[in-house]
């Protein structure tokens, strides 16, 4: 399978462990992003597919499949998934232990534990966007926007409100 390619000059919208809930204030953080993605665990039901529906039509979208992420729409849904973003290689898993290290990318992609994350490992950006639905204990509820560009790679987590 051919790895996407995208040339864009705006920020990637990332967000995670909606779990059936698409919030307003995160469609709001993620306006105007050229390219979207969702790292897992979209939810569990039938409709919460009606949540990739309502991102693609904001942008062009990319997802991975999460551990609730069980009917038959998920199916669908890769485990993992590869993109190039002007030049940087991103590669896009629900679950960081499932990550082979031996994949060449310049950042790794995910969700699951529902904690923001944005450090550089390794020569490569971890990001998490932690969870941008249903709020998990005290987690916070936040999404991310990734810049991939000449200046760099780099990434933000964006706080919405409790």
């Amino acid at each position: 399978m051919a790895v996407p390619v995208h040339e864009i000059a705006s920020p990637i919208g990332v967000i995670a462990d909606t779990h059936g809930t698409l919030r307003d204030e995160a469609l709001t953080m993620l306006d105007g992003c050229e390219l979207l993605l969702h790292l897992g665990d979209v939810g569990s039901r039938e409709r919460d597919e009606d949540i990739l529906k309502r991102l693609a039509g904001m942008a062009p979208l990319y997802t991975v499949r999460g551990n609730i992420d069980t009917p038959d729409w998920a199916g669908r849904l890769p485990m993992t998934q590869d993109l190039v973003v002007n030049g940087w290689r991103l590669h896009l898993v629900h679950n960081l232990d499932d990550f082979d290290t031996g994949t060449p990318c310049d950042a790794v992609l995910h969700g699951h534990s529902h904690k923001p994350r944005n450090e550089w490992q390794d020569r490569r950006l971890l990001f998490n966007p932690g969870g941008g639905g249903r709020r998990r204990f005290t987690l916070p509820i936040t999404v991310g926007k990734l810049w991939a560009d000449t200046r760099g790679l780099r990434g933000a987590i964006l706080h919405l409100p409790v």
